[in-house]
């Protein structure tokens, strides 16, 4: 092996860049066998130090700065020179930042004042060992914050009580701003026979401590296997242990790299960086491009909605019924206009394989935001409702009092032939075909709408018990049918118009005959089309948090783009249900991939049944049929050069399919000039970031193979760049997490692979700073226009829109947002 040792006057710690990216076959240890995930473990090069007798302790070192080498991942040497990152360390801290969660003295204080008691040996208060955790903020790590106290009380006398006057020294030293006193404590704690040395069964022992602090999953062997691979890289004399200084470089190099990896960039100047060529846009300019579409679509429907009432309004208006009902009778029939309308056009959102194939159109595809399908939908939904509330509240409230209490000779003068000279009373009107069809639409249409909203489909548990039994997505989708009995009341309901008996003023059936003939087509294909897809599973895999993953034969000739979606059904649990799932799977695959997370009943069944099917063997599983594919917001991901995939939990999956598009894209060939004028159609982006956020870590075995294949596709163009975020763990930097960042930045400089995540992206802890990685973004890419795809709950989509509409302001980098349906 090839090592450098840099010779320095006060034989200070020097490590060697090629001895870590070097796979040389040196390493004598047999430890590190294929018995440790076949690392290869290869020495640091260290100056000769000097050892102490065992039993020893060294003397503390405060505010030394020492001028050591740091080795960074592409094998160069940075230079730890003063003022550094290190010297003004906040990468190694025992106490959360101050004003972010952090804690000062006098919090401490105060819990101090609400633990302590008075013993009859004295007036000092006291404070039991076993409450130091409580009081500086550790609750939630007792463990960890029993083995900091001993380290800070070192080889003293233990004692089962601690005074204010021992709590502040500690907390002082806790503090303390230097990083040489901070490892120093660090280094205390893993030193557990205060000897003054490190051996491989104390590294062990607190690397399982971190892991249960931090809640990872980590078995023994593996813990031996990791702590095999800090005393093969720092005890190059095979002595046995490991001193301070060696630790201590340890860490260097851990906070070295991370500062340079993490892209969580610490923003010390203006996170704005303007490109002096290219102005950066207003924030009206930015509104404009990115709602434009939307806002043309809008302004036309709403249009349209005022000039059909205001045409109807005005037509009654010079109608002799006026005189019997007045502004109610225009404004009814002014409503009634826009419901037909709205009636027809709420079809049209939902025909999901016409809107598929609009989206094949370029020119179509630039001008209508068909991304937003379902809120147009919804938008029309809440039309609907307006227009009800005024249709029928002012036919109940207004025209058929008016009608039953007017003057006998004016209505006979003016309507009495619309009601067969019979002047009606108030029941009597309720009681005719019009009235009655109308209301029983009402009531179809109250509970279609109710149960379709987020509480009732989503089951929220801030329902009652006994409304969540009859909620959620089977009642949705069911309650959502009874438009079939709307539509044909509403065709009897047209029939019946009071004072219209012209044929061609009877116009709703022209309203909805296109729309609703498109609707039962789709329905039509898509049950003959289904039908030709039942697919043979190939392969099902149960995952940690209720996760199975489909691996199904791709029937001939099904043809998606990466970022489509299909539904399934499964007739063993229901014939009627039909579920949607993004694609995992790339377009050039010759299978098909979904991941299904049980979310509600249907995706228990499907869950207990592969479960089942698992234990029984392969030739039990159900039968599987598809529908499908669907055009979904993230197809347009070819738009741009640049692209961020942001997914959270489950989200991440129509991410896969995009990334393993990329992945296997040629970049040479990443436009496509067909000849034909200004079209050139783009291939795919020249660059991908993917953020995955997760809680637990058993969720990265939902994509670990996924993601591993698209790692061995992207690494001869090096295109995709993978990020995960581990939330339900300390912040990056918090002393509970520095030993498992050390070994993880160690484990993947030699492997390539995230021992956290076993995939090649590099894994954070705690929540990502989007602040800065949309200005490390903005810096990298300046001048140029980034698709930041999103698919998670709706809380986040509006902190990445805002932020994306901010830089786009900011900087000369634009970003354009895009969410998918969750």
């Amino acid at each position: 092996m090839e090592t450098h040792v840099k010779s320095q006057p006060n034989q200070e710690l020097s490590i060697s860049a090629r001895s870590l990216s070097s796979s040389s076959s040196s390493s004598s240890s047999p430890t590190s066998s294929s018995s440790c995930y076949n690392v290869t473990i290869v020495p640091l090069s260290f100056s000769p130090v000097q050892t102490k007798p065992q039993g020893t302790r060294p003397p503390y070192d405060h505010g030394t700065n020492h001028d050591d080498d740091q080795l960074l991942e592409n094998g160069e040497v940075y230079s730890m020179a003063a003022g550094s990152a290190i010297d003004n360390i906040e990468e190694l801290r025992f106490i959360g930042i101050m004003g972010n969660g952090g804690m000062e003295w006098k919090n401490v204080e105060e819990r101090f004042n609400q633990l302590a008691f008075t013993q009859n040996s004295g007036p000092e208060p006291l404070m039991k060992w076993s409450d130091f955790g409580i009081c500086i903020g550790m609750q939630q790590s007792p463990e960890f914050a029993n083995e900091l106290l001993r380290a800070l009380r070192g080889t003293r006398d233990w004692k089962f009580h601690i005074t204010k006057c021992e709590l502040h020294c500690f907390w002082c030293r806790m503090m303390d701003p230097s990083f040489d006193s901070r490892i120093r404590i660090f280094f205390d704690m893993c030193d557990r026979d205060m000897d003054g040395r490190i051996t491989k069964m104390e590294i062990k022992q607190t690397i399982l401590l971190s892991a249960s602090t931090k809640k990872l999953s980590l078995t023994h062997e593996e813990a031996e296997c990791y702590a095999t691979l800090i005393m093969e890289v720092l005890d190059t004399e095979n002595l046995g242990y490991i001193e301070l200084s060696q630790f201590k470089t340890l860490f260097k190099v851990y906070l070295s790299r991370g500062s340079i990896q993490n892209n969580q960039l610490s923003i010390t100047h203006s996170p704005y960086h303007n490109d002096p060529f290219q102005e950066p846009l207003s924030k009206a300019e930015v509104l404009f491009r990115s709602y434009w579409r939307r806002a043309w679509i809008v302004l036309l429907w709403l249009t349209v909605c005022f000039a059909l009432f205001a045409w109807k309004f005005i037509q009654y208006r010079h109608r002799t019924a006026f005189e019997i009902m007045g502004y109610c009778l225009s404004t009814a029939k002014g409503a009634a206009e826009t419901l037909k309308f709205n009636m027809a056009l709420i079809l049209l959102p939902v025909c999901r394989n016409t809107v598929t194939w609009l989206r094949k159109h370029r020119w179509i595809n630039s001008i209508v935001p068909f991304n937003d399908n379902i809120d147009c939908h919804k938008m029309i939904a809440g039309a609907i409702v307006i227009g009800v509330i005024l249709h029928g509240g002012t036919h109940l409230a207004c025209d058929f009092p008016r009608i039953s209490e007017s003057d006998h000779t004016l209505f006979r003068q003016t309507i009495a032939a619309g009601f067969g000279y019979h002047q009606p009373s108030y029941i009597e009107i309720l009681c005719t075909t019009e009235v009655a069809t109308g209301i029983a639409m009402v009531i179809l249409m109250t509970i279609a709408f109710s149960l379709a909203t987020k509480w009732p489909r989503r089951q929220s548990p801030s329902l009652p018990r006994s409304v969540r039994r009859v909620t959620g997505y089977n009642t949705f989708w069911y309650s959502h049918h009874l438009f079939v009995l709307v539509y044909a009341l509403l065709i009897i309901h047209s029939l019946f118009l009071f004072l219209t008996d012209k044929l061609n003023e009877k116009t709703t059936w022209m309203y909805i005959a296109i729309p609703v003939l498109l609707y039962i087509g789709e329905r039509i294909f898509r049950a003959i089309r289904s039908g030709l897809y039942e697919v043979e599973i190939l392969k099902a895999s149960i995952y940690p948090g209720k996760v199975v993953s489909l691996k199904l034969q791709k029937p001939e000739g099904f043809k998606y783009h990466s970022g489509m979606y299909i539904f399934i059904q499964c007739p063993h649990i229901s014939p009627f249900e039909w579920h949607p799932f993004s694609l995992t799977s790339g377009p050039e695959d010759d299978y098909l991939s979904v991941h299904i997370r049980t979310l509600g009943d249907w995706s228990y069944n499907i869950y207990n049944l592969f479960q089942e099917a698992k234990l029984s063997g392969p030739k039990e599983c159900p039968r599987i049929y598809i529908d499908g594919p669907y055009g979904a917001a993230s197809q347009d991901h070819v738009k741009y050069d640049i692209v961020v995939l942001i997914g959270l939990g489950i989200g991440a999956t129509p991410f896969m399919s995009i990334l393993k598009d990329v992945a296997n894209s040629n970049p040479k060939a990443h436009f496509d000039h067909t000849g034909c004028g200004d079209c050139s159609i783009k291939k795919g982006p020249l660059k991908s970031y993917l953020y995955w956020i997760t809680r637990e870590q058993s969720s990265f075995d939902w994509f670990r193979d996924v993601m591993k294949e698209i790692s061995n596709s992207n690494q001869q163009q090096s295109v995709i760049e993978m990020h995960n975020f581990l939330t339900n763990v300390h912040q990056e930097g918090d002393v509970r997490s520095a030993l498992i960042s050390a070994i993880q930045a160690l484990y993947h400089a030699k492997n390539g692979i995230d021992f956290i995540s076993g995939t090649p992206g590099h894994t954070h802890f705690a929540r990502p700073n989007w602040f800065n990685i949309f200005s490390k973004l903005a810096r990298q890419h300046r001048g140029t226009k980034i698709g930041v795809f999103y698919c998670g709950p709706s809380a986040l989509a509006k902190e990445l829109e805002r932020l994306c509409i901010k830089f786009s302001t900011k900087t000369s980098t634009r970003f354009v947002f895009h969410k998918e349906n969750y």
